[in-house]
């Protein structure tokens, strides 16, 4: 008699045991769940030009430009010889209908629903007199390859006026997108979609 109430008493602790391990399962699932629902994709940045004037009147040089892909959004980054934390690049970054700059022909169009013009600068290097950044105007930037990517479609460097640089990147449509500065680093990123889903 002890040893059938013993043996039961183990099956109802392991019968508990497991109901307990169910529980914490669907627990784990369910933040699991709430985890991947708070990670959805920001869709605040909106489409609207973006403006930040240099802090300094000296405007380091840019070096390179290379881009990449994220679960929400394609990246490109420009970066600059010298840029730090504390003082602001300057950039200018817009949508516009076509790429255009005074007293040069038109060039092109991109490929891509719509085209996101980054005005950024100089490419010169003044302790040398020479480019900085070897890219030539009109011509896809050196160097990046977006095949692939679900945002950026195209890329153009441009030579603008005063030393500065315009790039163009042709996107699949006018999307939301954001501009930071990381020191000597200036990150543009734009969105897969408006939704708040990648």
């Amino acid at each position: 008699m002890r040893r059938f109430g013993t043996t039961l008493a183990v099956l109802v602790l392991a019968g508990a045991g497991t109901a307990g391990a169910m529980g914490t399962a669907q627990a784990d699932s369910a933040t699991s769940a709430s985890a991947s629902t708070s990670a959805a994709c920001e869709t605040g940045w909106g489409s609207a030009e973006k403006l930040v004037r240099p802090s300094e009147n000296y405007k380091p040089p840019l070096t390179n430009v290379k881009t990449s892909r994220h679960e929400c959004f394609d990246r490109m980054v420009f970066d600059f010889r010298g840029g730090s934390a504390e003082g602001a690049l300057g950039y200018r970054v817009k949508y516009v209908d076509k790429l255009t700059v005074p007293g040069s022909p038109d060039l092109p169009p991109l490929s891509g629903g719509a085209t996101l013009q980054v005005a950024v600068g100089p490419n010169f290097d003044p302790s040398t007199g020479s480019d900085s950044y070897p890219a030539q105007h009109g011509r896809p930037l050196p160097g990046v390859d977006v095949t692939g990517y679900d945002t950026f479609k195209d890329t153009r460097y441009i030579d603008a006026l005063e030393d500065d640089v315009l790039v163009g990147v042709g996107v699949r449509a006018r999307l939301p997108f954001r501009v930071t500065q990381s020191g000597g680093q200036l990150i543009v990123d734009v969105a897969h979609s408006w939704n708040a889903t990648s």
